[in-house]
């Protein structure tokens, strides 16, 4: 197991509690994270009850569960539920003498063919039900379909306040996911995390272990892998879309993530690409943030304006790069030259982008403490208007604190370019950037450092100034993999 140190340690208390009755939990996150991995080690390691669903009419997952359930207390007669009240009870009666996780897993598949599953789990667990208060299960249901599992305690949900656990498994972060790919140069391991995020699952099953040489293999590990037909990561994309149980316009669903993927990130934006109304791309966008393929950031410094991001790199890499041309990659027609035509694109979509989403998550989560000026609270991008010049700015990063009253200070404000080696000219432009926001009297910025991210590094002139100036920072890739993190992958 790979860094899910605090995912095990929060499934481990909930299944030894100690709690007199049963209680319940909820396990979420999206596919391929290792949640079923946690949970069967969590079963193992206690003698717990694991049971997988599969997508099936009723009848059948109650007698495949019957089975399974029989085959657990080692029941020579046949076991037959007749009804989820009966399975619910009888999964409960395990632990009468113990604590000990029950697990249903896959969920969501449950419910599609039994929609009223969570009513009878309600009533199963209420506070003085007798089955509840002699029972020392620790149940916990599981799931991969975001928008669901999300809604599952939300709102007027059955099982709101019922739960005693909510665990969302996340994604690797880039240094982990660096770390978990054993790749140990800095540019490279950006890349391939641009293309394969932080999904664990892609290293081991989908690829079965092909990482990157060096550098210098990086095009044909993409040829070899997520570009090959027969490769399990290339159609990877379109199955993680096709999964969520909310979205029935796919196609619909697939234009919205590709006008993010081109770019046109606000609602207005989405909606003139796809050529709908921004009304109509309301609930599509709802749809995909529930689901966590989409996130909503708010703008750093316009209240009533937000950009929409790509949660999962291998979806962006998709859009940009194989979907326009889908028929011609799965025939694999000259995909190295199509690939070597689409560098372009390759750099200015997809890693441009992945390369600001690493430097803000650095400023956020890695940054050396004062090197940003203080604590950082949040990181957010956004644009600021420079009406003597007609025109706008986008800043790439905006790092925010608290100031000793308790209220936001801003600490800095930073541009990331992943190709260009950066000069005064970027830097002029951020010191016009923190001079429009002082104008704006909303901020102080008298301390506000301005930040310069380069994945190709900083010319001379550059290097000088900031050597002379303690508000200009300047962020190197090793910077962002110090070699102390990248010490190779650990199992």
């Amino acid at each position: 197991m790979f860094d899910r140190d605090r995912e095990w340690e929060a499934l481990t208390h909930f299944a030894t509690t100690a709690q007199p009755n049963a209680t319940l939990g909820v396990v979420s996150g999206r596919r391929r994270q290792g949640k079923t991995f946690l949970l069967e080690a969590l079963c193992a390691e206690t003698g717990g009850f694991f049971f997988s669903a599969e997508e099936s009419t009723e009848a059948e997952s109650l007698r495949h569960l019957s089975a399974v359930y029989g085959a657990f207390i080692g029941s020579a007669a046949p076991i037959s539920f007749t009804d989820w009240r009966q399975a619910i009870d009888a999964l409960l009666a395990l632990a009468g003498d113990r604590e000990i996780p029950v697990i249903i897993d896959e969920f969501p598949y449950l419910v599609r063919s039994s929609p009223s599953l969570p009513s009878v789990l309600q009533a199963a667990l209420s506070p003085r039900r007798a089955e509840r208060l002699a029972s020392r299960a620790r149940m916990l249901l599981c799931g991969s379909a975001m928008s669901f599992m999300g809604a599952l305690l939300s709102g007027s949900a059955p099982l709101r306040g019922r739960a005693g656990l909510e665990l969302v498994v996340h994604t690797l972060d880039y240094r982990l996911a660096a770390e978990f790919w054993g790749i140990t140069d800095p540019a490279l391991a950006v890349k391939v995390n641009a293309i394969v995020g932080g999904t664990p699952a892609y290293r081991r099953e989908f690829v079965a272990d092909d990482v990157p040489a060096s550098p210098t293999d990086f095009d044909q590990w993409v040829l070899r892998t997520v570009l090959n037909p027969a490769s399990p990561l290339f159609r990877e994309a379109r199955y993680l879309l096709s999964e969520e149980p909310g979205l029935r316009d796919i196609g619909l669903y697939h234009s919205v993530l590709a006008a993010v993927a081109s770019g046109k990130c606000t609602s207005g934006g989405i909606a003139t690409y796809v050529g709908r109304k921004t009304s109509d791309i309301t609930h599509p966008l709802s749809v995909l943030q529930d689901s966590g393929l989409l996130r909503r950031d708010a703008d750093a410094f316009r209240a009533n304006r937000s950009v929409y991001r790509i949660a999962e790199p291998l979806i962006t890499f998709y859009e940009a790069i194989m979907r326009p041309d889908w028929r011609a990659w799965e025939h694999g027609r000259d995909s190295a030259g199509r690939w070597q035509e689409l560098q372009h694109r390759f750099h200015g979509n997809v890693i441009g982008p992945h390369f600001e989403e690493i430097c803000r998550t650095w400023a956020l989560d890695y940054a050396p403490p004062g090197s940003l000026g203080g604590r950082v609270s949040r990181v957010a991008s956004g644009v600021v208007n420079d009406a003597e010049r007609r025109t706008t700015h986008e800043v790439d990063l905006a790092a925010f604190g608290t100031s000793n009253d308790g209220g936001e200070t801003l600490l800095a404000i930073g541009e990331a370019k992943w190709n260009d080696i950066m000069g005064l000219g970027h830097l002029d432009r951020l010191r016009r950037i923190r001079m429009l926001l002082a104008n704006t009297r909303r901020f102080d910025t008298s301390e506000t450092r301005l930040v310069c991210f380069s994945g190709a590094g900083f010319n001379e002139a550059l290097q000088a100034e900031a050597a002379a100036n303690d508000d200009i920072v300047l962020v190197k890739l090793n910077d962002l993999y110090p070699p102390a993190d990248l010490q190779g992958f650990r199992s």
